[in-house]
């Protein structure tokens, strides 16, 4: 979660460098999910720091209307540094899923609250496939890797790649891009 001008900085630094990005500056045309993750981070750096309710509306109003064009349900404060979204398409995730940095993530995939109420808490350089969904009261460990169309009901505490209907643990592998920060001061 932002909480600080410097935090701020750090994740869009860590945002672009999971899509690729060299230039942080907004382009008025292409590139939606980089102007997307730019607006989403802006929206949260005001909302949970500066507080100014004419910047929270205004970032709030950009962040929405990306998020319909493209197909996201993304709330704030969701999402770690190190986002990297991979396709414009359905991605839903309840506002009380927590995920880690380096999260990658394909569309069609669903974070969301299970039977029991509770929500999925995901560890840090997780990859998850298209299709995939995840719900429920689960803890899925760093470094794992979620394969297309999983459906993931129970927690995984060991990093692995998991699969399947219900899904299971395959391989001890898990997620081989482990990704960390890249030249900052």
């Amino acid at each position: 979660m932002i909480k600080s001008k410097d935090d701020y900085k750090m994740y869009m630094c860590m945002d672009a460098q999971a899509l690729g990005k060299k230039n942080k500056k907004i382009v008025l045309l292409g590139n939606e999910i980089w102007r997307f993750e730019r607006a989403l981070r802006h929206y949260e750096y005001h909302l949970n720091v500066t507080h100014n309710r004419v910047l929270i509306l205004f970032w709030r109003i950009i962040y929405r209307s990306l998020s319909y064009k493209l197909g996201f349900e993304i709330p704030p404060n969701t999402f770690e540094g190190g986002l990297r979204i991979n396709h414009y398409g359905n991605i839903v995730v309840n506002p009380e899923a927590r995920i880690g940095e380096w999260c990658d993530i394909h569309q069609g995939v669903n974070i969301g609250t299970g039977f029991d109420g509770g929500v999925p808490e995901i560890g840090d350089n997780v990859w998850i496939g298209p299709g995939a969904k995840l719900y429920g009261k689960i803890k899925i460990a760093s470094g794992s890797a979620i394969g297309a169309n999983a459906v993931v009901n129970k927690s995984f505490n060991e990093k692995g790649t998991i699969v399947g209907v219900p899904a299971k643990k395959v391989s001890e592998k898990g997620n081989i891009y482990i990704r960390k920060l890249e030249g900052v001061n």
